[in-house]
């Protein structure tokens, strides 16, 4: 409640769980007063943060405006011991375990995977993000002799591309990598974390990645690469070349659950998002808001939102299946209108976000500090979420890509 002045008391409301004050436009002028006086007070408590350099999104006249504090990256921390890392598969992609966070109510549910038909309901839709990983890590060496990995972020035209490279020192421009007897590659570039490559080579660098190249396994799975890795590490669904990492939230699908949940009128649509070596990235820095997400190409088709459409007259529920999904939709969203969308997004959700369009989100569980859990703490809530992860440690679910699952609910407003 804000402190009175003259004859007018307005309500605002602090979400310290998310960092978010939603506020009467009326008392913007008191904003000072209303965050100095509950962040001091949340930070005594909780311990949350005390450092806010409010960001006014303004409402309609009448309507509450949001006011996202300044978060830290801290606050999206968590600890994990390193044998929950999942380094390998499951024998069976249904193998995996769920957890069920029905956010509005933080209550938790511990379930085998397969559970998540009878968590659907008939008129939702499922949606599935049908990128598929390239081999794209490659081996090179330098001139002097020096090892240098590559790894392909994105093909350009005229026989460039982007990737990220790891040496012992620093790769300079100009440099010239050698592949093998017949393909080699110079530096020619950089664009933040990538280099700018030019191949000289007879044949295609799709063609090079067929065959000189590896699946591009997280830098968390501490193996080489193996033979399954082809086949796991790669949603059934999978149609489009283009990720440099899987939409891990799909591994969990085969083809007999998916004919399951068709069969109960759960309709499914893919969307097309190719996930980057970004994904891989720390935040760096302490403000969240001081992050600039990667690019990454995505498409979503005039076919899906004519289904969200329906789905919508229907009463059914949008169920996004991972984040890569998610941000697909709410970028072609962006709007406040699902639209036919074809290009790159650099959009990171974080707590304060709108959710335009997504419902119900199956994800994997994300790295500490990471964009990815950033936007499931936007889509369900601090607490709940990081609650959840606690439950989850406790209860020894596996981490990250070859781990377990959630299915986690959108937390109203």
């Amino acid at each position: 409640m804000l402190r009175q002045r003259g004859r007018q008391r307005h309500k605002s409301v602090f979400s310290p769980q998310d960092g978010i004050f939603n506020i009467d436009p009326r008392s913007i002028h008191l904003l000072p007063v209303c965050l100095t006086h509950s962040a001091r007070r949340y930070d005594r408590r909780r311990r949350f943060c005390c450092s806010f350099s409010p960001v006014c999104r303004t409402g309609a006249p009448g309507r509450a405006s949001t006011i996202v504090v300044d978060m830290r990256v801290a606050d999206f921390d968590y600890p994990l011991p390193p044998a929950l890392i999942a380094h390998y598969p499951t024998p069976k992609r249904t193998d995996s375990r769920l957890l069920f966070l029905e956010s509005n109510s933080g209550a938790l549910q511990a379930l085998p995977f397969p559970a998540l038909l009878r968590l659907l309901e008939p008129n939702d839709l499922l949606i599935l993000n049908n990128t598929r990983v390239v081999k794209a890590r490659l081996s090179a060496r330098k001139q002097t002799g020096g090892h240098v990995e590559v790894l392909i972020e994105r093909i350009l035209e005229g026989g460039r591309a982007l990737a990220l490279l790891r040496a012992n020192k620093a790769v300079r421009q100009g440099t010239l990598l050698e592949f093998d007897a017949t393909v080699t590659a110079r530096v020619v570039g950089r664009q933040h974390d990538l280099y700018q490559l030019e191949f000289v080579a007879a044949e295609s660098i799709g063609a090079l990645l067929a065959r000189l190249g590896t699946v591009p396994l997280p830098p968390y799975i501490r193996r080489p690469t193996e033979s399954l890795d082809s086949r796991r590490y790669q949603t059934v669904y999978a149609e489009h070349d283009g990720s440099v990492a899987a939409p891990t939230a799909g591994l969990h699908f085969d083809q007999p659950l998916l004919e399951a949940i068709r069969q109960k009128g759960v309709r499914q649509v893919c969307v097309t998002l190719h996930v980057g070596a970004g994904t891989f990235q720390p935040l760096r820095g302490a403000r969240v808001e001081d992050h600039h997400l990667h690019r990454e190409y995505l498409e979503v088709s005039d076919a899906v939102c004519r289904a969200v459409a329906e789905t919508r007259s229907r009463g059914g529920r949008v169920v996004a299946v991972g984040t890569t999904t998610a941000r697909a939709l709410e970028t072609a969203a962006r709007s406040g209108q699902l639209r036919p969308f074809s290009g790159d997004t650099r959009l990171f959700i974080y707590p304060g976000f709108q959710f335009q369009c997504v419902d119900a989100l199956v994800t994997n569980f994300h790295l500490p500090r990471s964009s990815l859990l950033m936007l499931v703490c936007a889509f369900a809530g601090r607490e709940p979420v990081l609650d959840a992860y606690r439950y989850a440690v406790n209860s020894r679910f596996r981490f990250f890509s070859y781990g377990d699952a959630m299915f986690v609910t959108r937390r109203s407003r």
